[in-house]
């Protein structure tokens, strides 16, 4: 059961790919969950079915749109590679992006509901000392929404770790470069013998991931229980 050489690469690699996706998803994932959270505006509805669309869409249409947006010929693609010499297309970097793109609703739910279990008399209260909404976030509701917020974090890496169909449509199925590990399952799978090898990386990803699933359920437990307790 001992792993290859080149699976240890695809393993790394997998690693590396969801922990950037979860971990520069997070701004972005919290203020968006504060938004829907406690935001009353228009188009609030609209913002909300976008964030989850990546949930109902085919994993494919939306590495398809990932390619014609950050690819190379893309809009953005050739922006962000004129001005900053970053590249999706092809790149680590671009199966981080589609990680990161199908993870992202998990993470604003799960920073979501620890935001609405938030008591807002805290916030009331801080905001009648003086305090404004950067300061009554900073100091009251994100520490409270704490626990969700890694609960999020951690569930948004375990669905990174696992992302396939966005992934080898954006990027491709590179060894070394854009194989992780669902795409290196799969390509043992399509190969003859391949048996062995594909069995021993889903022992991997399942070891992973079970041990990511079951850290995001105790944080979420803790940060339903904070919000009780306040």
């Amino acid at each position: 059961m001992a792993l290859s050489p080149e699976e240890w690469v695809a393993v790394r690699l997998s690693l590396k790919v969801a922990s950037v996706a979860a971990l520069v998803s997070l701004p972005a994932a919290i203020g968006v969950a504060y938004a829907l959270a406690r935001g009353r505006f228009p188009g609030r509805a609209v913002l909300d079915g976008i964030v989850h669309l990546p949930l109902v869409l085919p994993p494919v249409v939306t590495g398809y749109l990932l390619l014609l947006t950050f690819g190379r010929r893309g809009p953005v693609g050739t922006a962000l590679e004129s001005c900053c010499g970053l590249v999706f297309s092809f790149r680590w970097t671009g199966a981080a992006l589609a990680a990161g793109v199908m993870a992202f609703p998990l993470m604003v739910r799960a920073i979501r509901l620890s935001i609405e279990a938030v008591d807002r008399r805290l916030e009331e209260a801080a905001a009648t000392l003086g305090a404004n909404r950067v300061l009554v976030f900073a100091t009251i509701t994100l520490p409270l929404a704490l626990p969700g917020v890694m609960a999020g974090l951690v569930l948004a890496f375990a669905k990174a770790l696992g992302e396939f169909g966005a992934t080898i449509t954006f990027v491709s199925a590179i060894p070394g470069e854009t194989q992780t590990l669902p795409a290196a399952i799969y390509a043992y799978t399509q190969a003859p013998g391949g048996d062995a090898g594909a069995l021993r990386l889903s022992l991997v990803a399942i070891a992973i991931a079970l041990v990511a699933v079951v850290a995001s359920e105790l944080l979420t437990r803790r940060a339903l229980g904070a919000g009780r307790l306040s």
